[in-house]
């Protein structure tokens, strides 16, 4: 009794309620044995007003017993640095996931579970080389026949303009000789180039007219000339 006495009898003074709170949890906790619990440093100097500060010894913490308790911010959580599991789609088992990086490098690994086989790498390889030949064979090629086509085309365009000449110079001859009989005057021979003119094969005249007697008449003079 004399210690509750003297206690009461000790002046009043201004306790914070929450450091008080705070003092009597410490003293609770400080009979547990469990390694999980720890004081954490941000309440060591923490003031207490008139009451005795528990005695912990921090020291005797083993390492890591801090690690799934730790007070992280005034949140308690982290949720910046947190990691998540990530479901591996293939085997069924989880992963930590720290970030965007991890899940690129996890899709990576897959990509490499997923290689394609060296017998067919080998195929796709010899494929690429036959089709790369095949195209060199034909741009040679399409090459050949060009060059093929542009001499065809040129000795195409040089006969023909050997060919049109040669018909020039036919019918200037023929337009010449047909010229000069036509104006060489020769006595007797009047009708004879008037029948020249004529067409005397029934097979090949276009008239629509009976023409025979006149193909008749011109024969005669032709043969008998008219004497003045």
């Amino acid at each position: 009794m004399a210690d509750f006495d003297a206690f009461e009898s000790a002046p009043s003074e201004d306790v914070d309620p929450a450091a008080d709170f705070l003092a009597r949890e410490q003293s609770e906790l400080a009979g547990l044995d469990d390694d999980n619990f720890g004081e954490s440093s941000n309440y060591v100097n923490q003031d207490f007003g008139g009451f005795e500060e528990p005695n912990y010894d921090i020291q005797n913490v083993p390492d890591g017993g801090m690690t799934d308790f730790e007070m992280l911010g005034s949140s308690g959580y982290d949720f910046e640095n947190a990691q998540v599991p990530v479901a591996d789609s293939f085997g069924g088992s989880e992963f930590t996931s720290n970030g965007p990086s991890n899940m690129y490098e996890a899709i990576s690994q897959q990509d490499t579970a997923r290689a394609v086989p060296e017998k067919i790498q080998i195929w796709q390889e010899e494929q690429k080389a036959r089709l790369e030949k095949k195209d060199a064979e034909e741009e040679l090629r399409k090459k050949e026949l060009k060059e093929k086509a542009k001499k065809e085309l040129e000795d195409w365009y040089k006969h023909h303009a050997e060919q049109l000449e040669k018909t020039k110079e036919n019918n200037r001859a023929a337009e010449a000789a047909f010229i000069k009989d036509r104006d060489e005057s020769i006595p007797g021979q009047a009708w004879e180039k008037i029948t020249r003119l004529c067409e005397f094969n029934p097979k090949n005249s276009k008239c629509t007219k009976d023409v025979t007697r006149f193909r008749s008449l011109l024969l005669q003079l032709k043969q008998t000339p008219l004497v003045r």
